[in-house]
């Protein structure tokens, strides 16, 4: 058993709430990021690594974190997108055969400020009642005026873009050359198992950067288009919003998932908002309005597609729709071969209810082909 001597800690709201805990591991210092909390119960090391998480301090509604360690093949992308980590009991010792780090370990690899002993409890009900807001963890507890000056000075999540910090910087490749599909994806945060669900179906995959071209794209004439999840405002992503217009333009096959869901929206002219505190979990209920069956979702997303507006809009219908408060979690377009979900259905972590979507994309593919 290891026992450590804790360092105080705080959790600093823009709205100058404190919450009080202890530091995990040594990794001092100061973090600042909008403060989410996730709701599931495993799959810590895979949103740890989600693209879509950048520049977020993530609370862990789950009361044990660390407890199964973390393994190399279990991440969405090469680093830890999370700002920093809040959470009730961490756990230094930990059990399962296949692990190669402890989750301590793991966030000093990646130089994580990671705080706990926090009462997450009230804090979740402080942003679902005050909604998501900036915040910062700090060692400095003593210097908490100096932090509410340099917290005030960190720009909002709305209106912020930041899938040119989680981008690939050069197209690369995943899956078999001698592949029966290609598909060409835009990075704007793309995760690993995406990719690894769309090879597993036959793909072979290009990944594109978040500024890419549709002439770029098109020139290696790809069976279909693919647009990823990722951080920050769909809005000013007007490169990525010109792109899905011309693909949509030439109706080609395109899916998208989460924030390529709201692009595919906002090139149809409707809008997107930001939530009140969003949703992040793995346990949302979604009813899928064609087949009128209902499936349990991954979820991971602080922005959403107006329902006002898509209704209003006589090129696209509402595919899937959130149970828990009927915001938009699926779409397609009437006369054109493009559809999207703002969840994630490779489900990492989380349920397989939707991973026929994949399948869905790959039947346009063959559609469009013959």
């Amino acid at each position: 058993m290891k026992y450590h001597v804790r360092k105080k800690a705080i959790l600093l709201l823009e709205d100058g709430t404190i919450f009080h805990g202890k530091l995990i591991g040594d990794q001092e210092g100061t973090s600042f990021g909008e403060v989410a909390f996730n709701t599931g119960m495993t799959g810590y090391q895979e949103i740890f690594t989600d693209p879509s998480y950048y520049g977020q301090l993530m609370v862990t509604t789950n009361a044990h974190i660390g407890n199964y360690g973390t393994f190399s093949e279990e991440i969405e992308s090469e680093s830890i997108k999370i700002a920093g980590l809040i959470c009730k009991n961490f756990s230094y010792n930990y059990s399962r055969v296949k692990s190669d780090l402890s989750l301590e370990e793991f966030l000093k690899k990646f130089n994580l400020v990671a705080i706990s002993d926090v009462d997450t409890r009230a804090l979740v009900s402080y942003i679902r009642e005050n909604g998501a807001m900036n915040a910062v963890i700090s060692t400095r507890v003593d210097e908490i005026n100096t932090l509410k000056k340099e917290l005030s000075e960190i720009p909002d999540m709305a209106g912020l873009e930041l899938a040119s910090k989680v981008s690939t910087k050069e197209p690369y490749f995943v899956g078999d050359e001698n592949a029966t599909y290609k598909i060409a994806a835009l990075d704007i945060g793309i995760k690993k198992n995406i990719l690894r669900n769309l090879a597993k179906r036959d793909c072979y995959i290009k990944v594109f950067p978040y500024n890419t071209t549709y002439q770029e794209m098109s020139s290696w004439n790809p069976d279909g288009y693919f647009l990823s999840n990722g951080p920050g405002d769909p809005e000013p992503l007007t490169d990525a919003i010109n792109l899905a217009k011309e693909i949509i333009e030439n109706d080609h096959p395109l899916f998208g998932i989460c924030l390529g869901h709201q692009i595919i929206a906002l090139a149809n002219g409707v809008s997107t908002f930001k939530m009140h505190h969003g949703h992040r979990g793995i346990n949302h209920p979604v009813k899928n309005l064609i087949t009128g069956k209902g499936e349990i979702t991954s979820q991971n997303h602080g922005f959403a597609v107006s329902r006002e507006s898509l209704e209003s809009n006589g090129e696209v219908e509402i595919t899937h729709t959130h149970l828990n408060d009927n915001t938009v979690a699926g779409l397609k377009m009437k006369n054109k071969n493009c559809f999207s979900v703002q969840y994630h259905p490779e489900a990492s972590p989380g349920p397989h209810d939707a991973s026929y979507l994949f399948d869905d994309f790959i039947e346009n593919i063959k559609k469009s082909k013959a």
